[in-house]
C-alpha cells in the first residue's frame, strides 16, 4: 500500500516549490497546445508541405540531407531561372535547412528512422513550442512569471503566428520567430546584468536568427533603437556599453559567415543605424571618462569642440561612402516599409506578392482577436512603471504595429509582442482585482493571493461583486479568444494550398488535388530535360514535386527575366511564340479556376502580369490601359479589351472553355469566379498544343509546337 506520506507530498512541499511546479505544469500543456494547435492540417489531410517556398525549402533540405553540407554549400541548380541557374549556397538562408538536416541526422543516429519530408512537416510546430517556452521567459523577466504564463499560453493559440507555423508550412518563419524571441530575451538579461555571458548568447542567437531569416534586418535597427532611446532618456550605463558592444561586434561578424549576407553589414544602408549607435556608444563612454577627470568649465569646451568634429567627421565619411557607392542604397523592400505606395509605383514585382499589401483592419481582429484591444492595456501598465527592460518592449510593440500595419506578412512580428503586452495587461488586471477581494475565506485561497493580500479596503460599496464581475469578464474573454483561435486555425490555416477543399451541396467535403495531378503528370509524361514555362508562382513546386526546368521562380531576383515571361502572357500568339522560342520553352504551364471557383488564378494575376512585363525597355510597348475597357473596365466578357481577348494567357486559360456548362441555368463559358460569360468562345491555338488539363481544369498544360518544316 501507498503510504498517507507519500500521497501528501505535494502538499508537504514549500510554497515556492509547489508555486513553481505549478508554473512549470501550466508552461508544459501551453506548449504541447501550441504543438498540438499546429496539426490540423496533418488531421485532415495527409503529411504535405505546404504553400510555394516551402517545396523550395524541402527540396534544398533533402539535398543537404543525402550529400552533406559541402556539396550543398556549392551546389549550382540547373533546374532553376533558365538558362541562367542558381547558386544555392551563395542565394539562401541556410538555418532552416541546417537545422532540419541536424535533427534528420540525430535521430537516424539514435536509430529514429524518420524520413527527411517528415521532419520538414513537424519543425514548424516543434518550433512554435519553443517559442511558447521562450515567450514565457522574456515575459518573465519584462513583468513576472503570472504575465509570462498567461503569454505563452496566448501565443501558444494566436492566429497571426499559427499561419507561418503549422505543420507542413516549411518555411524561414517556423524557426525565425523563436530565434527573434530568443535573441530578445538574452538582450533584456545582458541589459539587466552587463554580463558577457548573456551578451555573448545574444550574438550567437542573433546569428542563428540571420542564418533563418531575411527578417534579422529589423531586429539590428530595433536594439540599435532601444539603445538610442536610453541614451536620449539618460539611462545609458556601463551594464549598456558592455552589452551592446559585445552584441554589436560579435554579432556583426557571425553573420558575415552567411554567404547570403557577406558584407551587408558593413556596407548596407540597412545596417547603418546600428554602426552609428555602436559608435555613440565609445563617445559616450569616452565621453563620461573624461568628465570624471577634468573639471567642469573644460569639459564643457571639450565637449562642444568632440561634438562638432564627430558630426563633421561623420557627414563628410557618410557622404563619401555613399557616393562612392561603399554603402549600398536602401532596397525596395526596405522603401517600401517607408512608403507603402513605393513599390506599386517603382517595383510592381514586390506589389505583386499579396503578402505585400497593406493589412487591412478586418485582418488585425481576424488574426490576433481581442489581442488588438489588450495591447495598448499593457503599454499603460509598462509605462506606469518604466524600467531599460520595458523601454525596450514599449518601442518593439510600437514599431512592430506600423511595419505589420504596411505589409500583411509582418503581422507575424507583431503577434508576439501582442502576445506579450496583452499577457502583461491580463496578469496586472487579475492580479488588482483578485487583491480586491475580501479576507473571508483568505485562508482557503491559494496562497500566491492569500500571501499577498493587503488589508481590506472598506471605502468604497460592492467591493468583492465589481472584483468577481470584473474576473469573470476577463475570464469570459479568454475564452472567446480560445474559440476564436480554435475556429480561425480550423478554417483558415489548417488547409494545405496545394490540396484544396470545399463544400458540396449535401455538406460533405470536396478534395481537389489537381496541382499535385498536373506535377505528376509532368514528371512523367515530359522529357527529363523539358524546359517549363508558367509565372513565377509556381516555380518552386514545378522544381521540387514536377523536377522540371523552369524559367522564373518564387526567388524574383532577376526582374528581366520575369518581365520577359510576363510579355509572352500578355502578347498575341504569334509575337509570344518568338519569345517563348528565345526562352527555348517545351511546355507552358497556367492556373485556371473558371470552372471551380478557384480565385487565385493566372487570370486574376493577369494584370500583374502586364505590369511586370511592361517594366522593362524590352516590354515597353505592352501598356496596362491597352487591356482595359474604354470605361476602365479589366472584363473577360463580350466588352472586353481585345487585347484582352486574344492574348496568350486568354487563350490557354478558356481554350475549350466555351462549350463547358458550369453552372445550372448559365450560358456555357460562364466563368464562376468573375460570374461572367467569356466573351471570346470560338478559337483555336496556333502555336501551342493542349497537353493535359486535370480533373477540375484547375491547371492546363500546353506543349509549344515545333518550327514548321520549310525545307523542299
Amino acid at each position: 500500500m501507498v503510504s498517507h506520506k507519500s500521497q501528501n507530498w505535494f502538499f508537504r512541499m514549500s510554497y515556492e516549490k509547489q508555486d513553481t511546479l505549478i508554473k512549470m505544469l501550466i508552461l508544459s500543456i501551453a506548449a504541447i497546445l501550441s504543438f498540438a494547435t499546429r496539426l490540423f492540417s496533418v488531421l485532415r489531410f495527409e503529411s504535405v508541405i505546404h504553400e510555394f517556398d516551402p517545396y523550395f525549402n524541402y527540396r534544398t533540405t533533402r539535398f543537404l540531407a543525402e550529400e552533406g553540407f559541402y556539396k550543398f554549400h556549392n551546389w549550382f541548380d540547373d533546374r532553376a531561372w533558365y538558362p541562367l541557374g542558381r547558386i544555392i549556397g551563395g542565394t539562401i538562408y541556410p538555418g532552416l535547412m541546417v537545422t532540419s538536416a541536424a535533427i534528420y541526422n540525430a535521430l537516424n543516429y539514435m536509430n529514429i528512422t524518420l524520413d527527411v519530408r517528415n521532419v520538414c512537416v513537424f519543425l514548424a510546430p516543434f518550433f512554435s513550442s519553443l517559442t511558447t517556452i521562450v515567450t514565457f521567459l522574456l515575459t518573465k523577466e519584462l513583468k513576472d512569471a503570472g504575465s509570462g504564463l498567461v503569454a505563452a499560453a496566448m501565443i501558444s493559440i494566436v492566429p497571426g503566428y499559427i499561419s507561418r507555423s503549422v505543420a507542413g508550412s516549411y518555411d524561414n518563419e517556423g524557426i525565425a520567430i523563436f530565434c527573434m524571441l530568443l535573441t530578445y530575451y538574452f538582450w533584456i538579461k545582458a541589459v539587466k546584468t552587463g554580463s558577457l555571458f548573456w551578451s555573448t548568447a545574444c550574438a550567437l542567437a542573433y546569428f542563428y536568427m540571420v542564418s533563418s531569416w531575411g527578417g534579422y534586418v529589423f531586429l539590428i535597427n530595433l536594439i540599435p533603437l532601444h539603445v538610442l532611446v536610453l541614451m536620449c532618456t539618460g539611462r545609458f550605463s556601463h551594464r549598456i556599453y558592455v552589452a551592446y558592444s559585445t552584441v554589436y561586434v560579435l554579432g556583426t561578424a557571425l553573420s558575415m559567415q552567411i554567404s547570403f549576407v557577406g558584407f551587408q553589414p558593413v556596407q548596407s544602408s540597412e545596417h547603418m543605424a546600428a554602426l552609428g549607435v555602436f559608435g555613440l556608444c565609445q563617445l559616450h563612454a569616452f565621453v563620461d571618462y573624461v568628465r570624471a577627470r577634468v573639471g567642469t568649465d573644460s569639459f564643457a569646451l571639450l565637449f562642444r569642440a568632440l561634438l562638432t568634429a564627430t558630426a563633421v567627421a561623420a557627414a563628410v565619411v557618410g557622404g563619401v561612402l555613399a557616393a562612392s557607392g561603399k554603402v549600398a542604397p536602401w532596397t525596395g523592400r526596405f522603401y517600401s516599409l517607408l512608403d507603402p505606395s513605393y513599390a506599386k509605383n517603382n517595383i510592381p514585382i514586390i506589389a505583386s506578392v499579396s503578402e505585400h499589401q497593406p493589412t487591412t483592419w478586418s485582418s488585425f481582429y481576424f488574426d490576433l482577436q481581442m489581442l488588438v484591444f489588450l495591447f495598448p492595456a499593457g503599454l499603460y501598465f509598462c509605462f506606469t512603471k518604466l524600467t531599460d527592460a520595458n523601454i525596450f518592449i514599449i518601442i518593439y510593440g510600437v514599431t512592430s504595429i506600423y511595419f505589420a500595419g504596411v505589409m500583411v506578412r509582418l503581422m507575424l512580428v507583431l503577434a508576439p509582442v501582442m502576445c506579450i503586452l496583452s499577457g502583461i495587461a491580463v496578469s496586472a488586471t487579475l492580479g488588482t482585482y483578485f487583491g480586491n477581494i475580501d479576507a473571508v475565506g483568505a485562508a482557503q485561497r491559494p496562497r500566491s493571493v492569500a500571501g499577498r493580500k493587503k488589508a481590506v479596503d472598506h471605502t468604497y460599496t460592492f467591493k468583492n461583486e465589481v472584483a468577481w464581475g470584473v474576473i469573470l469578464l476577463v475570464s469570459f474573454f479568454l475564452v472567446t479568444y480560445t474559440f476564436h483561435c480554435t475556429w480561425v486555425t480550423s478554417e483558415a490555416y489548417s488547409s494545405p494550398s496545394i490540396v484544396l477543399a470545399a463544400r458540396a451541396g449535401d455538406g460533405g467535403r470536396i478534395i481537389f488535388d489537381d496541382f499535385r495531378e498536373a506535377y505528376y503528370w509532368l514528371r512523367h509524361n515530359t522529357p527529363e530535360d523539358a524546359k517549363v514555362m508558367s509565372w513565377w508562382d509556381y516555380g518552386y513546386q514545378i522544381t521540387a514535386m514536377a523536377n522540371r526546368t523552369i524559367l522564373v521562380d518564387n526567388n524574383t531576383w532577376n526582374n528581366t527575366h520575369i518581365s520577359r515571361v510576363g510579355q509572352a502572357m500578355a502578347s498575341p500568339e504569334d509575337k509570344a511564340y518568338e519569345i517563348m522560342r528565345e526562352l527555348d520553352v517545351d511546355y507552358v504551364l497556367v492556373i485556371f479556376g473558371g470552372l471551380t471557383g478557384y480565385s487565385s488564378d493566372d487570370i486574376n494575376k493577369f494584370l500583374w502580369m502586364v505590369r511586370i512585363g511592361g517594366s522593362t525597355d524590352r516590354g515597353a510597348h505592352i501598356k496596362e490601359h491597352d487591356y482595359y475597357t474604354p470605361a476602365g473596365e479589366f472584363r473577360i466578357d463580350r466588352e472586353g479589351s481585345p487585347t484582352l481577348l486574344n492574348c496568350l494567357m486568354y487563350k490557354m486559360c478558356y481554350y475549350r472553355f466555351g462549350s463547358v456548362y458550369t453552372e445550372q441555368g448559365k450560358p456555357t463559358g460562364y466563368d464562376r469566379v468573375r460570374n461572367v460569360e467569356i466573351g471570346n468562345k470560338d478559337f483555336e491555338l496556333d502555336v501551342l498544343e493542349e497537353a493535359y488539363t486535370t480533373e477540375h481544369w484547375l491547371v492546363r498544360i500546353y506543349k509549344v509546337k515545333d518550327l514548321d518544316n520549310r525545307g523542299n
